[in-house]
């Protein structure tokens, strides 16, 4: 009697889940609409590079503060996702210790990106963040807007910049949305 009362509120619960990936690197033809958006841009000398390799997307380099310079980033364009019924962006990572941001636009033709903090642990983790807790930023700069309440997702950016010279190392499997 108890394993049934235990899988009916297994079942019960499961019926309350919503999950929807937003990506997932099964293959390499998964990194191929992905873009590297270095401190170059702006005369800095960081190098990142982004790969697929034993189905994850590899996000390397190394951070330099030469040139005014300290940042690497990816984005990819994703579908424009409904997020109205989820409360959670997740990923699915392995980390080097470092602290990385994760950076969403409603819009991908918006100037500015909504970003929250992250540190991994240098083991594969998923971390799960509130969507509401994402705060619009443009160069760096915090906006007066609110925080993120939008019904929708088109870009996803991953993006390094603590402010000291290193190399860095992040596997991404997948990310996806939840309630």
């Amino acid at each position: 009697m108890r394993q049934i009362i235990k899988i009916i509120i297994l079942i019960f619960s499961m019926k309350n889940l919503y999950s929807q990936n937003l990506v997932e690197f099964n293959n390499s033809s998964d990194i191929k609409n992905w873009l590297i958006v270095n401190d170059d841009v702006m005369g800095g000398l960081s190098k990142s590079n982004f790969y697929y390799s034993n189905k994850h997307a590899i996000f390397e380099g190394e951070i330099s503060l030469k040139n005014n310079g300290g940042f690497a980033s990816v984005r990819g364009n994703i579908d424009k996702i409904d997020v109205s019924p989820v409360k959670k962006i997740n990923l699915v990572i392995q980390g080097d210790k470092k602290n990385y941001q994760l950076r969403i636009k409603k819009n991908k033709e918006d100037y500015y990106s909504y970003i929250h903090n992250f540190k991994t642990t240098g083991k594969n983790e998923i971390i799960s963040i509130e969507l509401s807790e994402f705060i619009p930023y443009f160069r760096g700069r915090r906006l007066n807007k609110d925080n993120f309440s939008h019904n929708q997702i088109e870009q996803i950016s991953f993006l390094i910049g603590n402010k000291s010279e290193e190399k860095f190392k992040l596997k991404i499997k997948k990310v996806f949305i939840s309630d």
